[in-house]
């Protein structure tokens, strides 16, 4: 008797079809990046999904493509522009990567993405798993996705109880996911896939009864769909804190370039008295504010404006505000530049940076 491999043992046809026959009824249809197979707008989709709800996207992704409506027009377009168009949308390092890969497929592929998920996923800022999307949707590649959907769908109905981010666990379902892959139909199943997770089979409330895999899921039947897929282990977020400087002068606003790498790489910002230190660090005092304000010219006033907080995914920042006048502006050179209050919402600003400048910029409140 022939032994079976482990993928003999996971392969079964009939998950792949109950997937397609329901995608291809209830699964969703009308997505501006669906019904298409222009790998240049799939891929622009499948970076900006990445870890971002599709109603936080749809805006976004209409204002990018009327400004950059090709890989080559992405390419040549100034990187200030493009963070500018990304500003808002959050994991600012997707669109660093955005840009080098429409210079890298400009150069390398003529401007035509490969088909490959291999040579795909060795391009700035495409995994795995956003290889094969793009593969699947643009030439029906067969190619297996596991995203943050997918692995929830997995999870519960396969019952497993393993963090799934924990790299032998992750790996056994990179291994599931290849041998369920049906023969034909990868649009319909991967977009099938993605559908489940993310109107389905929820994180919370799931509609288990509307589900096509409902009959074969191990966490329905054992009543565990809260507890699967087990979350990860709980660290102690960081706090830290970050006085930042609102320089005004003449209905205008000082701004900072921030490095191109770390947080808030590549966009402007507000000068800050310190760097992000911790929050058992001391808040700035008004004097500290005015000496560190002083470079930039004469400070008439110093006026501590509301704490707020802004949370990233691996530490928590208090940002301590503070509004400054000048009496007479002093020479913003290198890095600092100064920008129309009136025009905030055109600047590549972190979402709280522009948030709070937007907030303070009721007129007349700096004439």
């Amino acid at each position: 008797m022939k032994r079976l491999t482990e993928f003999d043992q996971l392969a079964d046809p009939t998950f792949s079809h109950a997937v397609i026959d329901w995608q291809r009824s209830h699964g969703r249809h009308t997505l501006p990046w669906q019904n298409t197979t222009d790998a240049y707008r799939i891929w622009l989709s499948e970076i900006m999904l990445q870890q971002t709800q599709v109603a936080a996207v749809l805006g976004y992704y209409a204002r990018f493509l009327e400004r950059f409506p090709t890989v080559h027009a992405l390419a040549e377009a100034p990187g200030e522009d493009v963070m500018a168009h990304w500003s808002g949308l959050g994991y600012y390092t997707r669109a660093r990567n955005l840009h080098a890969c429409a210079k890298r497929v400009v150069a390398d592929y003529g401007g035509v993405f490969p088909s490959d998920p291999a040579l795909l996923a060795e391009l700035p800022g495409i995994g795995r798993s956003t290889a094969a999307a793009i593969a699947a949707f643009s030439s029906g590649v067969r190619a297996a996705i596991l995203d943050g959907n997918v692995k929830r769908v997995f999870a519960r109905v396969f019952g497993i109880d393993q963090y799934p981010g924990e790299k032998k666990v992750e790996d056994a379902l990179w291994r599931r996911a290849d041998a369920l892959l049906p023969e034909s139909g990868m649009e319909s199943y991967t977009q099938g896939l993605m559908d489940l997770g993310a109107t389905l089979c929820t994180r919370s409330r799931p509609a288990c009864e509307r589900c096509p895999l409902q009959a074969r899921c191990v966490a329905y039947a054992t009543g565990r769909t809260a507890e699967l897929p087990v979350r990860k282990p709980k660290k102690t977020t960081p706090e830290k804190r970050a006085g930042m400087l609102v320089v005004i002068d003449r209905g205008q606003v000082l701004l900072e370039q921030r490095p191109g790498t770390g947080i808030w790489g590549g966009l402007l910002s507000l000068p800050e008295v310190d760097g992000h230190l911790g929050v058992e660090v001391d808040a700035p005092s008004a004097s500290a504010v005015a000496v560190a304000a002083a470079q930039f010219g004469r400070v008439d006033e110093v006026e501590a404006l509301r704490p707020l907080v802004h949370v990233f995914t691996h530490y928590k920042l208090h940002i301590n505000p503070w509004l400054v006048r000048l009496s007479e502006r002093g020479g913003a050179t290198g890095r600092h530049l100064w920008w129309d209050l009136a025009r905030i919402e055109e600047a590549p600003l972190p979402a709280p940076v522009k948030k709070l400048l937007v907030e303070l910029g009721t007129p007349g409140l700096f004439s």
